[in-house]
């Protein structure tokens, strides 16, 4: 009989509820006002969500300011898989479409959208895969939560909430249209 080794996930431990869904709601109202107004406006705006929980956020974000400001707001998609710096580097670079974001960024006020700041990583690979799609005017950082930890020089211009975490603590997003609940949490890794 051969030993069969299992790689187990971590155990979670919850240790309380940041936001809830009604939160989760004014605070992106909010922010969809300061956007507004730090742009003068939505003319020439764009917001791109960071796959995965900044796409509906950023939707719902372009809802809100479509609404206030009568006018759609271009939506974007951005994956960054392929330019996370901790994959190897004799990984090659993919080729991109500037067609694959969903609108072109060249001489635009872009938001980059993101649910969770922390050390900064995903912010500099959404960076890298932004530029290949062109050269925005401003680049501007939403985050619905920054929890700080950061090992890169990286600040968001617009940030929902800022909560102070451990580095054993896990800020966990959990929207609608990915996880079929709305609401913020703070877990813990228990050893």
């Amino acid at each position: 009989m051969t030993d069969v080794q299992t790689i187990s996930k971590p155990v979670l431990r919850e240790k309380g509820r940041i936001m809830s869904a009604s939160e989760i709601e004014r605070t992106l109202v909010r922010l969809a006002h300061e956007i507004i107004e730090k742009n003068d406006g939505s003319d020439n705006l764009g917001l791109v969500g960071v796959q995965r929980r900044g796409v509906p956020l950023a939707q719902r974000l372009a809802a809100l300011i479509g609404k206030i400001e009568k006018h759609p707001v271009d939506i974007g998609v951005l994956d960054i898989s392929f330019y996370r710096d901790d994959l190897s580097t004799k990984d090659v670079r993919p080729v991109l479409n500037p067609g694959d974001l969903g609108f072109d960024v060249n001489g635009r006020n872009v938001v980059l959208v993101d649910d969770v700041l922390y050390t900064g990583r995903t912010v500099r690979a959404a960076l890298d895969a932004l530029f290949d799609h062109g050269r925005p005017r401003r680049v501007q950082l939403l985050a619905l939560i920054d929890r700080g930890h950061r090992e890169l020089p990286i600040e968001a211009t617009f940030v929902g909430r800022t909560v102070q975490t451990s580095s054993r603590e896990i800020i966990e997003v959990k929207l609608r249209e990915i996880d079929n609940d709305e609401q913020v949490l703070i877990v813990e890794r228990v050893d």
